[in-house]
């Protein structure tokens, strides 16, 4: 558990771990789990624990309250008009996002709620997304006079060019069966059933070799930056190392056999 404590002597970020899968919740309701210097600072640390817990396999980001997240706090962010406290706070937000992209287990977005400007970049930012279908998302910083510039990075990432930019221009809200289509998110379920469709995800992943998730979480974003050739042969490359793992020769071999497989992961 967080030891950084807000006023209510409440931990600002959970983390739970069960079976393979550590849950880490946001837990600033009354300020919609915006994204305060504090709560990035938390986040990163304990993402950065995650990443060298072996015991990890999935990681599923959380919202408390009634929103997943709210994005920037805004009321702190104008506490310190200073261009140099700005560029500060956005490289902490952009290097937790890259530790998202980097640790080696996968990440769930769990989105209950409404997830704006930052909290629509953190659900983006994740590898996946399950969404109650009453969750709203959007990059509103334009209704403030400020366009989503980082936020932008992982939707257009995620969503095609012109979906992302009138999101972005417009800072309308879509409903999570849009989001869905866009491919924002990868499934809708009602509020009662959000978490058994986050536990059948979460428990179809684990149920595959370490070794390959792994494996194929860093492969598929590095070829993902580059032209398509060379994307092929770091992929050629890293298939032939991966099919050197005792999981894959353990896979094959129990295929042949009509049996599941015993993942040895290495």
């Amino acid at each position: 558990m967080s030891a950084v404590l807000q006023s209510s002597e409440a931990p600002i970020l959970l983390r739970h771990d069960e079976g393979g899968i550590a849950t880490v919740t946001l837990n600033r309701p009354k300020q919609y789990n915006a994204l305060s210097e504090e709560l990035l600072t938390e986040l990163q640390a304990t993402l950065t624990a995650i990443s060298n817990d072996l015991s990890v396999r999935v990681v599923v980001i959380a919202g408390s309250g009634t929103a997943f997240c709210a994005g920037h706090d805004l009321k702190q962010m104008r506490a310190t008009p200073k261009k140099a406290y700005y560029d500060k706070l956005f490289a902490q937000c952009s290097g937790v996002m890259m530790t998202i992209n980097r640790m080696p287990q996968p990440v769930i977005a769990r989105v209950h709620g409404i997830a704006t400007a930052a909290g629509c970049q953190l659900v983006a930012q994740c590898d996946l997304a399950v969404a109650s279908d009453n969750a709203k998302f959007a990059v509103s910083g334009i209704n403030v006079g400020l366009f989503c510039s980082t936020p932008s990075v992982s939707l257009g990432r995620n969503v095609s060019r012109k979906e992302a930019m009138e999101m972005l221009l417009t800072g309308d809200f879509i409903d999570a069966a849009t989001a869905k289509t866009r491919g924002l998110v990868n499934r809708v379920a009602p509020p009662d059933k959000l978490d058994a469709e986050v536990k059948a995800l979460a428990d179809a992943i684990l149920a595959k070799s370490q070794v390959a998730v792994t494996t194929g979480k860093k492969m598929f974003y590095k070829q993902m930056e580059m032209g398509m050739e060379a994307a092929y042969e770091y992929a050629a490359e890293v298939m032939a190392c991966n099919m050197m793992a005792d999981d894959v020769g353990e896979g094959i071999d129990a295929f042949a056999q009509k049996r599941k497989p015993e993942w040895k992961n290495k």
